[in-house]
């Protein structure tokens, strides 16, 4: 009997570890035509949305149109099989762009096959880190990046971005490693303007902007429906890519100066082999690392959003595999690192997207464009794609999230302008670092400085509050004191202090009673702390109790000898803790204060 229950329960456990490491096996299950109908359709207009994205941000990461494209085909299909989100679209994306532009430009210059090399071996380095860490269940790490921090890296991203695409605009020559630079770069070579160039690029910008704000409700207007007007509107980018391919060979803009995009190899993508090179692997892989944790913040904040409104839910530990293998399907057909973008994966999910089926069929209407489209797009003017990255990229500025910041917690605009800052004065990667550190910085020093408060008992209640927002009663012999953090090393000696202090300004003093309500851990030095205070209090004739302590906290107390120890007692309610001290000090009156400045 046991013998055919244990094979049976073994096939059980091997499907339930398929399905999380390969959710197609569940998607795929209830698969029908109406699913189909819906990817099918959503996936058309991705692909049409994401022909100019993919040729554009590649130029934006210093590689070929073309790469863009080849970084649009496998990584799609590979996040199909092993990603959760049902409708996130992987591909490349502006940020992750200008730091693979970044990190590839530190050991290549640009247009080299060195160059090439790098980018692919990013690509490489990120879905490796990336597939490790979601084997390992690391998906906290999507927690780790505060959003003040994510918030300004993206908005200064941004601005660094659409300010380098401005040379395209002009049709001239300028470089810079930062704003400053590049500022200075496009002000000295202002004199080299190219008229024609110009001519293109600013109205070609300006339809964009149109497009994106005015389109929808314009055809709404001249009588499509809402989801007609949505979808044709979402073509705006090929619109521009199509007139100015004809405005090229028309007016002969080549011959005018104009950088146009020049052949793009016709064809799949290629097989390619990412460089084992260890001097290679070493300077690349903290940009690759950045890169992959940057990318999952991004792409599993996009994924949990639309996850929401459908009331479904993602894994991000599966979401690690997920675009780590989509990644590491990148760079074995010459692509660069990918990750879920926000602009396509919410059109994605407006145009009805059921499961990430859509996004293999996106993947299917690239590689067709790559195989019949590529010939007629030699004749693009790069400034046509150097304003579809602006218009992207100046959506992701928030210039209202500083203000409200200020507003609500300086330590997060701190760690928010100096990741700007940072970010915009020394580069993307000296950004991220900087912004995490202020905002650890800036946590260590709130974990230190916990806030605690002297409570007295409301009238005619048993709860206790802060005596200096409301109106309390407190007797002088008790001090009752909320500690409102967990005890760790970083605050331990503050609370000695901070109680110290507290008894040496009341002199008639013969209980203290810690309110542990908010108090989830204690750690060896919050232990050590405690029992010095005992201690301390002891020598001064006066009782230690505790009050409120939660069950797991108490369970690591009583392994101690700290209880047996304590001069008082270790009560389940404050309110019994303090009616014991009166009755033990034979005290009736208690002294009423009246500083209350508002509710909680």
């Amino acid at each position: 009997m046991l013998d055919g229950i244990r094979p049976a329960r073994l096939r059980w456990r091997n499907r339930i570890m398929l399905k999380r490491y390969l959710p197609i096996l569940e998607w795929g299950r209830t698969y029908n035509g109406a699913v189909l109908t819906n990817d099918l359709v959503a996936a058309s207009i991705v692909t049409i949305m994401l022909i100019p994205q993919s040729l554009a941000y590649a130029l934006l990461a210093g590689l070929p149109p073309v790469i863009g494209l080849y970084a649009s085909i496998l990584p799609l299909v590979a996040y199909a099989i092993f990603g959760t989100s049902r409708t996130l679209a992987v591909g490349p994306v502006a940020v992750i762009s200008l730091m693979t532009a970044s990190a590839a430009g530190a050991v290549a210059a640009q247009g080299t096959a060195e160059y090439l090399e790098a980018a692919i071996t990013l690509a490489a380095l990120s879905g490796i880190m990336l597939a490790v860490l979601g084997l390992l269940r690391a998906g906290f790490l999507a927690n780790l990046l505060s959003h003040p921090v994510v918030s300004g890296f993206i908005t200064a991203s941004g601005l660094l971005i659409a300010t380098s695409q401005l040379k395209h605009i002009l049709g001239i020559r300028a470089d810079g490693d930062n704003w400053p630079a590049l500022l200075g770069s496009l002000g000295s070579a202002l004199d080299g303007t190219n008229a024609w160039t110009l001519a293109i690029g600013i109205p070609v910008t300006l339809f964009l902007f149109w497009v994106r704000s005015e389109a929808k409700p314009a055809l709404e207007r001249f009588g499509l429906r809402p989801r007609a007007a949505d979808i044709t509107a979402k073509a705006g980018p090929v619109v521009a890519v199509m007139l100015t391919i004809i405005a090229a060979i028309i007016f002969k803009l080549e011959e005018r100066g104009v950088a146009l995009v020049g052949e793009v190899p016709q064809g799949l993508p290629p097989f390619a082999v990412p460089s084992t090179d260890l001097d290679l692997i070493e300077q690349l892989w903290v940009p690759a690392l950045l890169i992959s944790i940057i990318g999952f913040v991004e792409s599993v904040s996009v994924a949990r959003t639309l996850a929401a409104k459908r009331r479904q839910r993602i894994s991000p530990d599966q979401e690690l595999v997920g675009l780590g293998a989509a990644n590491i399907a990148s760079a074995f057909s010459g692509g660069y690192p990918v990750t879920g973008g926000f602009a396509r994966s919410a059109v994605n999910f407006d145009a009805g997207a059921e499961t990430p089926a859509a996004g293999a069929f996106t993947a299917v209407g690239i590689a067709l464009a790559s195989l019949f489209l590529t010939p007629l797009l030699s004749s693009l003017p790069v400034a046509t794609l150097a304003a579809t990255i602006i218009v992207a990229v100046l959506s992701l500025v928030d210039l209202k999230t500083p203000g409200r910041l200020w507003r609500y917690s300086k330590a997060d605009f701190a760690a928010h302008i100096a990741t700007i800052g940072m970010t915009l004065l020394a580069g993307v990667e000296v950004g991220v670092i900087a912004g995490v550190g202020v905002g650890l910085l800036l946590y260590l020093w709130r974990a230190s400085r916990p806030h605690a408060a002297i409570v007295g008992r409301v009238p005619e209640t048993e709860h206790f509050r802060n005596i200096e927002r409301h109106a309390v009663f407190t007797d002088p012999h008790i001090l009752s004191i909320r500690i409102d953090e967990s005890l760790t090393y970083l605050n331990a000696h503050w609370l000695e202090e901070f109680v110290m202090e507290e008894v040496a300004d009341h002199p008639e003093l013969h209980h203290v009673i810690l309110m542990c309500s908010a108090v989830n851990a204690i750690d060896a030095s919050g232990l050590e702390s405690l029992e010095a205070i005992n201690h301390r209090l002891e020598d001064g004739g006066i009782k230690l109790h505790l009050s409120e302590v939660k069950g797991p906290v108490m369970d690591k107390l009583e392994r101690t000898h700290f209880v047996e120890d304590l001069g008082g007692k270790v009560y389940l309610s404050q309110a019994r803790a303090f009616a014991d001290a009166l009755r033990d000090n034979g005290d009736s009156d208690l002294q009423p204060h009246d500083l209350a400045r508002g509710q909680i």
